[in-house]
């Protein structure tokens, strides 16, 4: 028997995915757009590689830490990069990703950025240790 309860909440939780995966598409869009600044374009880049990536901050077989990063990073990321955009920009990529939904699919490209992203904070770390250190 199921509680209803929490058949609401997978409802809830189902429709939340549904308006983030509509919501990177049109970030998606709206990235691509001459009019969006540079700044935001490169934050919305980061974005959509950091959620379309397979390779995750912290491993998602990890319990619980492997879920809560994207619980976390990718809308909180989202919410900054939608909030760069102009707000006609915005209107227009939402619209055409209403008219044109398409999947946004794993992202080789995307990977290796963010490797390079981890790679950079990495040595950056190690030079501060090393600066601190010795």
């Amino acid at each position: 028997m199921t509680d209803p309860a929490r058949t609401g909440l997978w409802t809830r939780v189902r429709a939340f995915a549904r308006h983030l995966k509509a919501e990177l598409l049109a970030l998606s869009l709206a990235a691509r757009d001459p009019r969006t600044p540079w700044y935001a374009r490169a934050w919305a880049l980061l974005v959509l590689a950091y959620a379309l990536s397979p390779i995750d901050l912290i491993p998602d077989f990890i319990p619980v830490l492997g879920q809560l990063d994207d619980l976390l990073l990718v809308p909180a990321g989202l919410w900054v990069a939608l909030r760069l955009i102009p707000p006609a920009v915005l209107a227009d990529a939402r619209r055409e990703a209403a008219a044109h939904p398409e999947k946004l699919a794993r992202s080789a490209l995307g990977a290796a950025l963010i490797v390079l992203v981890y790679v950079a904070l990495i040595v950056l770390a190690w030079a501060w240790w090393r600066a601190r250190n010795g």
